[in-house]
């Protein structure tokens, strides 16, 4: 049975990744970051061969690193809410 946070974080990442308008890049970041700390914690691994876009996204997980999983899902949510609070009052 899920918990009521990861109902939440669910819910989140699926309205953040619906949005039809872009995101700035380095708020994306964070998105990624928290996503992949919440679901995979310190369990990544990172090819020094990739592109500057996928050494951009490990930098961004490893700054999160020792973050727990609930805490992650919870910075997702509250920035997804920051998002799409945002996004409502200009739309």
């Amino acid at each position: 049975m899920k918990s009521e946070l990861d109902i939440a974080f669910k819910e989140a990442f699926d309205k953040i990744s619906e949005l039809k308008e872009a995101v700035a890049p380095d708020i994306m970041l964070k998105f990624y970051a928290y996503y992949k700390q919440a679901t995979f914690g310190k369990t990544f691994s990172f090819d020094s061969k990739s592109n500057v876009r996928s050494a951009f996204k490990a930098n961004a997980w490893m700054q999160v690193k020792e973050m727990s999983s609930k805490t992650a899902k919870e910075e997702y949510i509250k920035l997804a809410n920051i998002i799409l609070n945002n996004k409502q009052k200009q739309g």
